[in-house]
């Protein structure tokens, strides 16, 4: 039978170099493979539809899902997951000792809808009561001026969300003081080079995130993988070849976590935080499948639609070709 040949765009992560080496095949394709950055990943797959397989932003995703204009179908592999508390930035001569002081705040995003964002305001709110509609929002770019959502979005009532000038970027604006805290996945050039005057509201992150895990059992969602819709009406196998490839993939990269006979890692004691994150977290530290991240993928919905980003309540089983609902141990 002749190969189904397959563009695969997703971020070269340790969990996903076999797909790119072949030591993950795809079984019945010929992959053409392609290190794409995230964010570029999703705005060429949601815009264009530029890759048969694709990373996608789990929020972005699910805005689509719910207005059921999704041109790829999820498979329940998750190659992005990071805790955010460490994700808020302040100005530290403002008052801002604890989560309740961002009430009555001016506070930056690059967009609204990312994942990174969603699980913070979530967090925000179960944990402190804090609501969206108590900050003032203030959207643009990072590091570049002009960013914008990159799936239009209606938000409800009473949220204050507006455009920062085209000339300013974010992390400009927090070095100058001009908004009081940002909520970032990435790092703003204003903490990295010290500026006075700017932190982190969870200086101490690690303990903060580590406890909300032993709490919540949520280790936060931020990508999946997602195929377009057109192939799998064609080749109804390929949800499953894709999923094996990519689980396969993150049990090699994990294994090599634990080779202390070479480090697979350039960090000298990678084996020690390797075995901390079990401790805490368990063998299974980092799951695929639908079974293993239920209660994670249902409070990610749950925030998405309160938040008025999905136009309905998603349930997670919507997210997923249903022929890898129950993969997860092959």
């Amino acid at each position: 039978m002749r190969k189904v040949p397959l563009t695969v765009a997703v971020k070269d992560y340790d969990r996903t170099k076999a797909i790119f080496s072949g030591l993950a095949p795809i079984e019945g394709c010929d992959v053409v493979p392609l290190a794409v950055d995230a964010e570029e990943c999703f705005h060429r797959a949601i815009k264009f539809q530029e890759f048969d397989v694709s990373e996608l932003s789990l929020s972005s995703y699910m805005v689509t899902v719910s207005r059921g204009e999704n041109a790829y179908i999820g498979i329940p592999a998750f190659v992005s997951r990071v805790f955010r508390h460490s994700g808020i930035y302040i100005r530290t001569d403002r008052g801002i000792n604890k989560p309740e002081d961002l009430r009555g705040r001016t506070v930056g995003v690059p967009e609204y809808q990312i994942t990174a964002n969603v699980w913070i305001r979530g967090m925000l709110k179960d944990d402190f009561g804090i609501k969206p509609d108590e900050i003032h929002w203030r959207r643009g770019g990072i590091e570049q001026p002009g960013r914008d959502e990159r799936s239009p979005i209606k938000l409800p009532p009473g949220i204050d969300l507006q455009q920062v000038p085209d000339d300013k970027t974010l992390s400009g604006m927090l070095e100058n003081g001009e908004i009081d805290a940002m909520m970032t996945a990435r790092t703003p050039s204003c903490f990295d080079q010290g500026v006075p005057n700017v932190g982190r509201l969870y200086p101490d992150f690690k303990t903060v995130e580590q406890d909300y895990f032993r709490r919540t059992g949520f280790f936060p969602i931020m990508h999946l993988i997602g195929i377009r819709k057109i192939l799998v009406e064609q080749y109804p196998w390929l949800p499953v070849s894709v999923y094996k490839a990519f689980l396969a993939a993150k049990n090699i990269a994990i294994r090599e976590l634990n080779d202390i006979g070479q480090l697979m890692a350039t960090l000298p004691w990678a084996i020690d935080h390797y075995n901390e994150t079990r401790r805490v977290m368990g063998e299974d530290f980092w799951p695929y499948g639908l079974k293993e991240n239920l209660k994670t993928l249902e409070a990610f919905a749950r925030y998405h639609h309160e938040q008025g980003l999905s136009v309905r309540k998603v349930a997670p089983e919507e997210l997923f070709a249903p022929s890898t609902l129950d993969l997860s141990k092959i």
